[in-house]
């Protein structure tokens, strides 16, 4: 379903409040305030979102290394082997994407954890149950990272990431933690959703929301706001693009990559045996051909299309869901082990 099929208040709250969510003890009577409709109709339109899985969750996405560690992996896998392999792979609580690609390096994971240590001793018995070796893909700089993006195009384009900033998130504390695992399961579809977590934690509310508030500031947020599903409305065709580039110039290429229209995720990532690429950039439209289109008219504008370079566009959709990094489903996947997320 194409977004532009939605009713005009879905639109509204798929697209614009991807990030910006208000914080303040009646959220969603500050949406409706701002949509022209009741708060009950707000709410009433979100649960049927989420039901749906245009929605995955309204809540935060959690800025690089605020609650660990992340490693992009990848299986070459004879194709009448992928289901079994992919099961495997979705088995393992961290794992929170698993794609297949069209590439003899076909199924791609994410893997998250509280250290990298941890990662490679889970990725290891991965590789035992799968049969298979896996790339192991640590990011080392990000120049664009954020899948809050305006859908109204025929491809996808950031809404508010600022290319170019590459800092590491400032991590969450101890003592915060208890509500950074409330954050990772969900906002509640109620009229005062901040009320429990306050309750909960034997807190104020004014000191949850002056939490969130800093964590967005200090970049531990990326954002805070609905989690579409993006394949659920129209943004059903994405690739990711591999460069090898010279360590001389990968900084500035990625920083120009990085603010072409178009493009929702530029990173480098350490090379690999058998993998020379370092820098990877992905777009997202609503057909193979925008996207292929966009790639190009990116990589040229950048002047990037003279360095060798794949293009791998996504199939099958295995996994796909939230880093988790402070519940109990991630921490349980081994004791430092629990995630910090690549946007994928």
């Amino acid at each position: 379903m194409n977004l532009n099929e939605f009713p005009l208040l879905e639109q509204t709250l798929l697209n614009d409040w991807q990030r910006g969510f208000p914080l303040c003890e009646q959220p969603f009577a500050e949406m409706a305030r701002m949509a022209g409709v009741s708060e009950a109709v707000v709410l009433e339109t979100l649960t049927r979102l989420q039901a749906t899985g245009a929605i995955g969750r309204l809540g935060g996405v959690w800025g690089n290394g605020a609650g660990g560690a992340a490693m992009l992996c990848a299986m070459a896998v004879p194709p009448d082997d992928v289901e079994r392999v992919a099961r495997v792979i979705n088995e393992v609580p961290g794992v929170n994407h698993n794609y297949e690609r069209e590439h003899a390096f076909n199924l791609w994971f994410v893997i998250t954890g509280g250290g990298r240590d941890a990662i490679h001793l889970e990725v290891d018995a991965i590789e035992r149950r799968a049969g298979y070796p896996a790339l192991r893909l640590p990011m080392v700089r990000s120049y664009a990272i954020d899948l809050g993006f305006d859908m109204r195009g025929p491809a996808a384009a950031r809404t508010g990431d600022r290319p170019g900033s590459s800092r590491a998130a400032r991590r969450v504390s101890t003592e915060d933690r208890p509500l950074a695992a409330l954050l990772e399961a969900g906002i509640p579809l109620v009229s005062r959703p901040f009320d429990a977590w306050a309750s909960e934690l034997d807190q104020p509310v004014s000191q949850v929301l002056a939490m969130l508030g800093q964590w967005l500031e200090r970049g531990t947020l990326r954002r805070l706001g609905v989690i579409v599903r993006h394949h659920d409305v129209g943004i059903a065709a994405n690739a990711m693009t591999v460069l090898d580039v010279p360590e001389d110039a990968v900084d500035a290429t990625g920083a120009r990559l990085a603010r072409e229209p178009g493009v929702t995720l530029c990173y480098q990532r350490q090379r690999a045996e058998g993998w020379p690429y370092n820098l990877y950039v992905m777009v997202h439209g609503a057909h193979r051909r925008d996207v292929q289109q966009r790639i190009d008219e990116a990589l040229a504008a950048a002047g990037a299309d003279a360095w060798p370079r794949e293009t791998l566009f996504s199939g099958r959709r295995f996994k796909q869901t939230g880093g988790r990094y402070f519940s109990a489903p991630a921490q349980a996947q081994c004791s430092e082990e629990a995630a910090h997320a690549c946007a994928l």
